[in-house]
């Protein structure tokens, strides 16, 4: 048995018996022992008041995993469920507390560089496609790498998606697609005013139109003619599409290419179509006069798109009064004229015009085709009757245009066949022929028959919108003749 020690005062440990010099120092150990133990209560108090701060803040509304993958040690393996007292409300809350060991990489990730995070919120950018001949939205699709079963949740959006059934050559496609190759959004600007917007949202995709309001802004042009329409319009600024437009106005009473005389004059109101501040393109003729030999005829813009005198009479005839835009008259209606190929005299029952070769020509009004094809001398041959009373034969033709058949119903202004020189012809031009009740007239001095003018529930209307017009065609009329005399 070992010695026994009546206190502590007597015990010597075997050391100090070999070092006689070195004193016992029990004081020294018992207060070493009672500042670990408060030092180790004092940081586990510190980490649970830190933990509890930050599941307050973020972990409460977190699903913190059963299980954490990566834990260098393996030792822990479930969150541990710790009673935290909130600070405000004196509630015992429940946090999922896991130490910061069981992520070695925290550091790492908390320490994800600004730009590289500006990087993963910055949204994808735009692209853009045009649509190539003879593709559908599915080989458009397929091009672009998207799957059917997105093409398929699009079409079935409804009425607005049905817009990419009817797609053109050329139309342009803008669309967003993330780093896994999906649609997130597609824009389709089908006009000048409208666009198809589709959207990838949670719930799938949708669709909506948006509208691009365009502001409509008045203009005028006033000219005397020196030496032809088209320089006298061009001096003034006109585009050649609204000169081609005044002269179509006023082409049932005036023939542009015979009529026309130095003097002559016109005025016109136009609009002008802007959008964002940038001009789009030139807008519709709301009111045009034009002086010819004298005579004065004015034309006013109706809601339905046609031209009416002053008075509500349509400018628009039964009849245009050239089928064909030709370089000149080559041979005049004629009751004795002297054939240019069988050499002997021959009554000429239309009118010549020449024009090369492929020119299109245009019913001159509508009806319906009661005879196509080759007829002796005539070559290629159209006759369309119009009515019971008035019939027109178009021949020489070097083709017919496709669809064009016996029977079939045209409209004035159609194309039904170009220029040639089939059957008996010198070159190629287009003979025109004109009968009133199966009798051959004179096409270029025959009265033709006025269109339906308006009726007598739209002239108020008709009145309010030509009032102001006819007031500042008045108005540009003598700021004109005022600028002449000076």
């Amino acid at each position: 048995m070992g010695k026994a020690y009546s206190s502590l005062r007597d015990f010597k440990p075997h050391t100090y018996r070999r070092c006689p010099t070195r004193k016992p120092r029990q004081g020294f150990w018992l207060l070493s022992g009672i500042v670990c133990a408060l030092t180790v209560v004092t940081l586990f108090a510190s980490n649970e008041n830190a933990d509890a701060t930050a599941v307050t803040k973020t972990a409460l509304t977190a699903n913190v995993p059963a299980q954490v993958n990566g834990n260098a040690g393996g030792h822990i393996r479930k969150p541990l469920t710790l009673p935290i007292k909130h600070a405000h409300e004196g509630q015992l809350l429940q946090a999922n507390y896991i130490p910061t060991a069981a992520y070695p990489n925290h550091r790492e990730r908390a320490s994800t560089s600004p730009n590289r995070v500006a990087e993963q919120q910055q949204p994808p950018s735009w692209k853009s496609t045009r649509v190539r001949q003879g593709e559908s939205l599915s080989l458009i699709f397929s091009r672009l790498g998207f799957s059917a079963r997105e093409l398929h949740d699009i079409l079935a959006l409804g009425k607005p998606a049905s817009r990419l059934k009817r797609i053109y050559p050329d139309d342009e496609l803008r669309y967003q697609s993330d780093s896994n190759g999906h649609l997130l959004a597609l824009s389709y600007r089908y006009d000048d005013e409208h666009s198809l917007s589709i959207q990838r949202r949670q719930t799938g995709y949708t669709a909506k139109i948006i509208d691009h309001p365009i502001e409509h802004r008045q203009k005028y042009a006033t000219a005397i003619i020196n030496d032809s329409l088209f320089l006298a319009a061009q001096k003034t600024g006109l585009s050649d599409r609204l000169t081609m437009e005044l002269a179509a106005i006023f082409g049932w009473d005036i023939d542009f290419v015979l009529d026309i005389r130095k003097g002559d004059e016109f005025t016109l109101i136009y609009e002008e179509l802007y959008q964002q501040g940038e001009k789009l393109r030139d807008g519709a003729i709301l009111a045009a006069e034009f002086v010819n030999r004298g005579k004065t005829f004015r034309a006013i813009r109706f809601s339905d798109g046609h031209y009416y005198s002053a008075e509500g009479n349509s400018l628009r005839k039964a009849f245009l009064r050239t089928p064909v835009n030709f370089t000149r008259i080559s041979s005049r209606f004629s009751r004795g004229r002297k054939h240019p190929i069988l050499h002997h005299i021959r009554a000429h029952h239309g009118v010549d015009y020449a024009a090369p070769s492929g020119t299109p020509i245009k019913a001159t009004g509508d009806g319906r085709i009661t005879f196509k094809g080759r007829k002796g001398g005539y070559g290629r041959v159209i006759v369309i009757q119009h009515g019971s009373r008035y019939s027109t034969l178009y021949a020489h033709m070097s083709r017919y245009r496709r669809g064009m058949r016996s029977g079939r119903r045209v409209k004035q202004g159609d194309t039904i066949g170009y220029v040639g020189k089939s059957g008996l012809a010198t070159g190629p031009h287009l003979h025109y022929e004109f009968r009133v009740n199966g009798v051959h007239r004179n096409p270029l001095t025959v009265k033709l028959p006025d269109a339906q003018p308006l009726k007598k529930t739209q002239m108020a209307r008709f009145k309010s919108i030509a009032r102001p017009l006819l007031a500042q065609l008045d108005i540009l009329k003598q700021t004109t003749t005022q600028l002449a005399e000076r």
